[in-house]
C-alpha cells in the first residue's frame, strides 16, 4: 500500500514539468488525481507554453500507475473554472484531501524596464492563481471535516531576492504569506499548509532564453545569487515531487506553516 493510498490530490499546472512529476509520483503512491493546465500561451510569459498533447501525456502516465485521473484545461486565473473542476473531481473520485498549487509562469526584465503587463501577468498567475486554487477547495475541506493539506510550490525566489524577475520574486514571496496565514487560520480544523522552495529545476521554465544573458552581464555581482552550494546546476522534478509526497502523507500530519527548501544550498548562499 502506498503512502498516499486513499487520498485525492488536486494539482494545477500538471501538463508537464514539475506538475506532471507531482501527479505521477502521487499516483505511484496510491493517490487519485485531479489535474489541470491552461495548455497555451499566457501573455508575457517567456516560457514555451504547454500543449493539450502534454496534458494528455500526463493523463496517460497517471493511468499507467493504475490510479484514476480527472482532467481539464483550466486557467488558474478563472476561479469558477477551478471550482467546477474541483466539484467534478469530488463527484467522481470522492473528497479532495490534498491541493498542490503548482501553476506558474516566468518572465524577466531589468526592473526599470519591466512593463505593467509583465508585472501583472505573473502576479495574476503565480499569486492570485494560487489564491483561486485554495478558494476552489477550501470549502470542501471544511465540509468534509477531516482536515486537508495545501502544498504551494513557491521557489528559492520566495525566500531570497532574485534579480531581473521582480514580479516572479514578489509573487513567490507572497505565497509564503498565504501558506503561513492558512496554517494559523485553519489549523484548528486539521488543515495544513506548507510551501516548497526549490532551486532551478530541469523543466521548460529552467530554459529561459534572455535571462541567462542578463545574468552573464553581471556575472561577478548578481551571478552568485543563482548558484547552488552543492555541486549541481539544476535539480530534477522528482526531487520536488518527493517533498510533495512527504508533505501530503500522514508522516507530515503535524507539519504546517513550513517553508521546505529543496534547493541544493541555494537560499543559504
Amino acid at each position: 500500500m502506498g503512502r498516499l493510498a486513499g487520498k485525492v490530490a488536486f494539482i494545477t499546472g500538471a501538463a508537464r514539468g514539475q506538475g506532471r512529476s507531482h501527479a505521477v509520483r502521487m499516483a505511484e503512491e496510491g493517490a487519485d488525481v485531479i489535474i489541470s493546465d491552461i495548455c497555451g500561451p499566457v501573455g508575457t510569459s517567456g516560457v514555451r507554453p504547454a500543449t493539450p498533447e502534454d496534458l494528455a501525456e500526463t493523463v496517460r502516465l497517471v493511468e499507467a500507475t493504475g490510479q484514476r485521473v480527472i482532467w481539464d484545461r483550466v486557467d488558474v486565473r478563472e476561479p469558477d473554472a477551478l471550482k467546477a473542476l474541483a466539484k467534478r473531481g469530488i463527484d467522481e473520485l470522492g473528497f479532495i484531501t490534498t491541493v498542490v498549487a503548482n501553476a506558474g509562469i516566468l518572465n524577466w526584465a531589468r526592473t526599470h524596464e519591466m512593463t505593467q503587463d509583465q508585472w501583472q501577468d505573473v502576479i495574476d498567475v503565480n499569486l492570485t492563481g494560487a489564491y483561486n486554487t485554495v478558494q476552489a477547495v477550501l470549502p470542501h475541506f471544511l465540509e468534509r471535516g477531516e482536515g486537508g493539506c495545501f502544498i504551494v510550490i513557491s521557489s528559492s525566489a520566495g525566500l531570497k531576492g532574485q534579480p531581473f524577475t521582480l514580479s516572479y520574486t514578489a509573487a513567490k514571496h507572497g505565497l509564503v504569506g498565504i501558506v503561513n496565514a492558512l496554517a494559523i487560520e485553519y489549523g484548528e480544523y486539521n488543515i495544513r499548509a506548507n510551501s516548497i522552495h526549490q532551486a532551478g529545476v530541469t523543466t521548460p521554465m529552467g530554459d529561459v532564453p534572455g535571462l541567462g544573458a542578463l545574468i552573464e552581464e553581471r556575472a561577478t555581482t548578481v551571478g552568485p545569487v543563482f548558484m547552488n552550494t552543492m555541486p549541481v546546476e539544476f535539480i530534477e522534478p522528482i526531487d520536488v515531487s518527493n517533498a510533495v509526497v512527504y508533505l501530503a502523507s500522514d508522516e507530515a500530519r503535524y507539519v504546517t506553516g513550513l517553508q521546505m527548501k529543496v534547493d541544493a544550498g541555494l537560499v543559504g548562499r
